[in-house]
């Protein structure tokens, strides 16, 4: 089984890529999106998104991460693909996914799913402008307004070249709202002659094993979910040592005593990359998702709901290393 750590612009970034990745279980990262849109972007730029460039193309805990690129001129892609190919990612992948308005009034991401034609034209250029021996994947969602053109898409972007192709089982349309139809994902593996991933709603075990079965993928790209549960990718691959039984009924066997040390560096990395009027924010979005698997961040919440300043969470929750819960938290008066 190969188990990927989505890209979601907002959320997972290098911070949680560290983290999660130091948890375990996770083969392969892909980044936030890169935007390009007509120029040749400077190093900085792939650096500043991608920090994990300046460490081989990999996280602290030595996965590799893919890099993103988001956009609609293929020449302009693949210029700014040969030139993030010469940083040393683990690969370049094509973003045919993004649901965001703003990037999509731009003719970027899901928007792209009803120009199959364009698509291909993108994948061929970008991997014709990047070595051979370095990986080119893309994402795409079943659609953009319904999955009508999504084995045309599919086959766009196996036919121009790509490795490797993850499947978000939605539509632009559906946004991020439940289910996600991973059985639409097992026409479109069949029909390719490249690995397919299945991502989209896939919270705990039981979700990972009937996404298994419905769409045929044995790799999986877990996003939202493992941000809820760390230790989601780590209880999938437990399957291979439990009863089919025992696993569905299952979540992440991480407890939240394990998970404080990680919740403790990432605000560590927080503090020491992140401007500090952000900071507060990405505590917080972490402690929200955290809540729906552990009933103790709540406590952690409801204590930093109203802080802002960063000093002051520090002093409340991690003073001695670790963040602190339950009848130790001591807001200040």
């Amino acid at each position: 089984m190969t188990i990927l750590l989505a890209p979601m612009e907002g959320l997972l970034d290098f911070v949680l890529r560290d983290v999660l990745t130091r948890v375990g279980g996770i083969d392969r990262c892909v980044s936030e999106f890169i935007r390009v849109t007509g120029t040749l972007l400077p190093d900085r730029v792939f650096t500043r998104i991608v920090p994990e460039l300046n460490q081989g193309g990999r996280t602290r805990a030595g996965v590799p991460v893919r890099a993103q690129l988001l956009g609609s001129d293929p020449v302009c892609l693949a210029e700014n693909a040969a030139s993030l190919a010469a940083l040393g990612p683990a690969g370049i992948d094509l973003n045919f996914g993004c649901p965001a308005k703003g990037v999509n009034r731009h003719r970027g991401g899901a928007v792209l799913l009803d120009e199959p034609e364009l698509i291909a034209q993108i994948v061929a250029a970008v991997r014709r402008a990047v070595p051979r021996t370095m990986p080119v994947s893309a994402k795409m969602r079943l659609g953009n307004n319904d999955g009508s053109r999504a084995l045309e898409c599919a086959l766009a972007i196996a036919g121009g070249g790509a490795d490797e192709l993850v499947v978000h089982a939605r539509t632009k349309a559906d946004g991020y709202s439940p289910p996600a139809y991973w059985e639409c994902i097992q026409e479109l593996r069949t029909a390719v002659a490249i690995p397919v991933i299945a991502n989209g709603e896939i919270w705990n075990v039981s979700d990972a094993l009937r996404c298994r079965a419905l769409s045929g993928c044995d790799a999986l790209m877990l996003g939202r979910g493992i941000v809820a549960d760390p230790g989601l990718a780590l209880a999938i691959r437990q399957q291979d040592r439990g009863s089919e039984e025992s696993l569905r009924a299952a979540g992440g066997d991480m407890s939240w005593q394990a998970v404080l040390p990680f919740i403790a560096d990432f605000w560590q990395i927080v503090c020491i990359h992140i401007a500090p009027h952000h900071r507060a924010g990405r505590l917080k979005q972490w402690l929200n998702f955290l809540r729906r698997r552990y009933p103790e961040a709540q406590t952690a919440y409801a204590a930093v709901r109203t802080i802002n300043d960063s000093a002051r969470i520090s002093r409340q929750l991690f003073a001695h290393g670790d963040c602190v819960v339950a009848s130790e938290i001591r807001l200040a008066a």
